[in-house]
């Protein structure tokens, strides 16, 4: 597990609810803002420290730590919430973006016979109870974040061997929790899964749409049916729906119909697809409060390293490089 991390952007919390205590030099220098992970063996001597410091019970500090969390939190998946209409989009989207946020154990999403279970192994290793608790604890209080409902989870299972008092942990949760499991599990509730969510970080998406406005502006000169087109590929694009079928549906034309038409204007769809990605790009990454990893999220890439490559043939530069060249 040496080459395990979690995002600088969840280590965030701990430092916050520490300096709710009044204690928020004793965890020592927060991550720098420009850090994307932190190790998960910092993040494990982090929570354990605070465990001690904090003057509520021990036995529930992860659950008291989870009520604080925020998308901002989760970084990239925060931004792909952000993007989704639903609840049950957001977290089908998690097994997609899991490793920006806990790169742990691979997390996977999958419908069952009661909603949704999101389910971790344990083919990395066992992080321990604190760390895993208070990861289970953040995306439970995340779901009623996004959406502003007390949601309830059906049942939650843990690795880790049960503690003296369950009762804190089914009072959190809302349904039955179980320790001593195969796999860490949280079940969701079918109805649960198509409430709306309320766009809780408006700073984020103040951001998309400022950059989505300014690509905008610059598609005026083409003509219209492509600018028409790019308009639709950029809401698209952030949601990670990035395939021609995508954008024939958004329009209400069928898969031929847009390929003739695009072929009519003397474009393919690759070639709006790269050629809106790449402005978009380059509006992101001009502001440096932007990190790599999101601006990869935001075009609609699994990974950054895609992302990269992609950029280099666009520019022949890495993003990196272009951004010091370009910054505001």
């Amino acid at each position: 597990m040496d080459d395990t991390r979690v995002a600088a952007s969840y280590v965030q919390l701990l430092f916050e609810h520490m300096a709710a205590l009044g204690c928020a030099q004793a965890l020592g220098e927060p991550p720098a803002p420009t850090a994307a992970f932190v190790a998960l063996r910092r993040w494990q001597a982090l929570l354990e420290h605070a465990r001690d410091l904090d003057p509520g019970p021990k036995s529930t500090f992860a659950l008291r730590l989870a009520r604080g969390i925020a998308p901002r939190h989760f970084g990239v998946v925060g931004f792909a919430a952000l993007a989704c209409g639903t609840l049950g989009e957001a977290l089908q989207r998690l097994e997609r973006y899991h490793r920006s946020v806990y790169d742990v154990n691979i997390a996977q999403v999958r419908p069952c016979a009661e909603g949704l279970c999101i389910e971790w192994g344990v083919e990395r290793g066992r992080p321990g109870a604190l760390v895993d608790e208070t990861a289970i604890a953040a995306l439970v209080q995340l779901t009623r974040a996004l959406t502003g409902k007390p949601l309830r989870a059906l049942a939650v299972d843990f690795v880790n061997p049960r503690p003296a008092d369950v009762r804190p942990y089914a009072d959190f949760f809302g349904g039955t929790v179980r320790f001593g499991q195969p796999s860490t599990r949280v079940m969701l509730r079918a109805q649960d899964l198509d409430l709306p969510l309320q766009g809780a970080d408006a700073a984020l998406l103040a951001l998309l749409d400022a950059q989505a406005e300014a690509l905008l502006q610059e598609v005026a000169a083409v003509s219209e049916p492509v600018g028409i087109w790019r308009q639709a590929l950029v809401g698209l694009i952030r949601a990670g729906r990035t395939q021609l079928p995508d954008l024939a549906r958004s329009l209400q034309m069928s898969p031929r119909s847009l390929q003739r038409r695009l072929a009519d204007q003397g474009q393919s769809f690759q070639a709006l697809l790269s050629q809106t990605r790449q402005q978009l790009a380059e509006a992101y990454l001009r502001d440096a409060n932007v990190e790599l990893a999101e601006v990869a999220l935001l075009l609609g890439y699994s990974e950054q390293s895609a992302f990269t490559r992609a950029f280099r043939q666009w520019t022949g530069q890495a993003p990196l490089q272009w951004r010091r060249q370009h910054s505001r």
